[in-house]
C-alpha cells in the first residue's frame, strides 16, 4: 500500500508520467494494475475506489490510497482526527461519540489504541519533524499522551510546510494529512510504529 493525493486525476497524471515510486524496491515505478472494490467510508460523500498499481521493476502491487483514509478503517481520517483532538481537549468518550456519530465503543476503542502507543508515536513523528525541518522546535509535553501525539504532529506539519511549502505533491498539509501520510496511513493498524522506531521513510508517493 502506498499513500497518495486525493485527487484521482493528479494520481491518474502521475502514474502515466512514471512519478509514483515503489515502497518495496530502490529503483521501482509504478504502473497501472486495475482497482481496488468499491467501498463507502463515513465521513465521506463519495464511494472510495483506490487504484491499483504495480511495480515495473519488482512486480510487486500497491493500493494506493489517499490521504483521507486510514488503513483498513471505515471512517475518514478527519473523523478520526476529531476523535483524537477532541479526547485531548479533556472530552469523554461517550460525549464525543455522539457528538460525530460514531459507536462509543468505537470511539474508545481509537482511544485505546492511540493511548497505548502514544510515546512510540509521538517519538516517530518528532522524527519526521527532525528530518523534514530546519532548526526545528520540539514540542514540550503536554500533560496527556495523545495531546503530545497532537502536539507532534503539528510540529511535523510545521517542518513540512518550512521546507515544501503549503500545497506539495499530497495536497494541502494539514496534520491529518500528515498523520496518515507519515504513517502509511497505519496509525491505528497493528503493530505500527515499528520497534525501529522513525526510520526516514514511509510508502509516501512523494
Amino acid at each position: 500500500m502506498v499513500t497518495v493525493e486525493v485527487d484521482p486525476v493528479r494520481v491518474e497524471s502521475r502514474l502515466a508520467a512514471g512519478e509514483l515510486r515503489c515502497s518495496s524496491c530502490p529503483d521501482g515505478v509504478l504502473a497501472r494494475w486495475g482497482f481496488a472494490r468499491s467501498r463507502r467510508v463515513v465521513g465521506l460523500a463519495d464511494p472510495v475506489r483506490p487504484r491499483r498499481s504495480r511495480c515495473r521493476g519488482c512486480a510487486v502491487t500497491h493500493v494506493l490510497l489517499p490521504v483521507s483514509l486510514l488503513l483498513r478503517r471505515a471512517y475518514a481520517a478527519e473523523l478520526i482526527w476529531a476523535v483524537l483532538e477532541a479526547k485531548a481537549a479533556g472530552v469523554g468518550h461517550r460525549r464525543i461519540a455522539a457528538a460525530v456519530g460514531i459507536p462509543a465503543c468505537t470511539v474508545r476503542r481509537w482511544l485505546r489504541v492511540i493511548g497505548r502507543r502514544a510515546e512510540a508515536v509521538r517519538q516517530w513523528f518528532i522524527g519526521v519533524t527532525v528530518t523534514a525541518g530546519v532548526d526545528v522546535s520540539i514540542p514540550a509535553a503536554t500533560g496527556t499522551g495523545i495531546g503530545d501525539v497532537l502536539a507532534a504532529v503539528g510540529a511535523a506539519r510545521a517542518a513540512m510546510v518550512s521546507r515544501f511549502g503549503p500545497g506539495r505533491v499530497l495536497g494541502a498539509v494539514t496534520a491529518v494529512s500528515v498523520a496518515v501520510a507519515c504513517s502509511g496511513a497505519r496509525l491505528l493498524a497493528p503493530g505500527w510504529p515499528p520497534a525501529s522506531g522513525w526510520v526516514g521513510s514511509t510508502p509516501v508517493a512523494l
